[in-house]
């Protein structure tokens, strides 16, 4: 017949404890149950705290990892969206004709795009924006420019947002018309 041991006799058995540690373990142990049942003392078990503590840290790395998965996957699809956005409201640039410099900034650097006539007014007017895609700069209109600052500002490098009208209804010279043969 084959008896189970208890750990207590395990160790004894393969010599890792001495009895003389292994009777007074047994004994300190009575104890702790002794006066936990007469004096209802509480007998801490460090044991279960630290595998709490463990599972406790556990829980808040898996938070923080599932966190961090979810911005990325957050910002993969941010960035989607504006490819899709650009490469469906790209304003087609008519390379022949194009034959206007204009410039710009892309970080510390100045990028030149050339451009129509009709689309530089565009841009100096604020109806068209230069934002950055896949495979160098595209042109959007303004309402897509708008859409795609909102997710993230640093795609627009160039757009000539329209002033507002308040400003104007506030200039004192308004009523004083401007030629339209000045030369300046």
């Amino acid at each position: 017949m084959n008896k189970k041991l208890s750990l207590q006799e395990q160790l004894l058995k393969s010599g890792l404890v001495s009895s003389a540690k292994a009777k007074t373990i047994k004994t300190e142990k009575h104890k702790q149950q002794q006066a936990q049942r007469h004096h209802n003392v509480e007998i801490v078990d460090e044991a279960k705290l630290l595998a709490q503590k463990t599972q406790a840290e556990k829980v808040e790395r898996d938070r923080l990892l599932n966190l961090q998965q979810q911005e990325q996957a957050k910002q993969k699809e941010i960035y989607a969206q504006i490819k899709q956005m650009i490469e469906q409201n790209q304003v087609p640039i008519d390379t022949r004709n194009a034959e206007i410099a204009y410039h710009f900034t892309d970080a510390p650097k100045v990028k030149t795009l050339y451009v129509t006539e009709t689309l530089r007014d565009q841009l100096a007017k604020g109806k068209l924006a230069i934002v950055k895609a896949e495979a160098g700069y595209a042109l959007v209109s303004s309402e897509i420019a708008q859409k795609i600052k909102e997710r993230d500002d640093k795609r627009v490098l160039a757009w000539n947002e329209p002033k507002s009208d308040v400003e104007v209804a506030d200039d004192p010279y308004a009523a004083f018309e401007i030629p339209d043969d000045l030369m300046w």
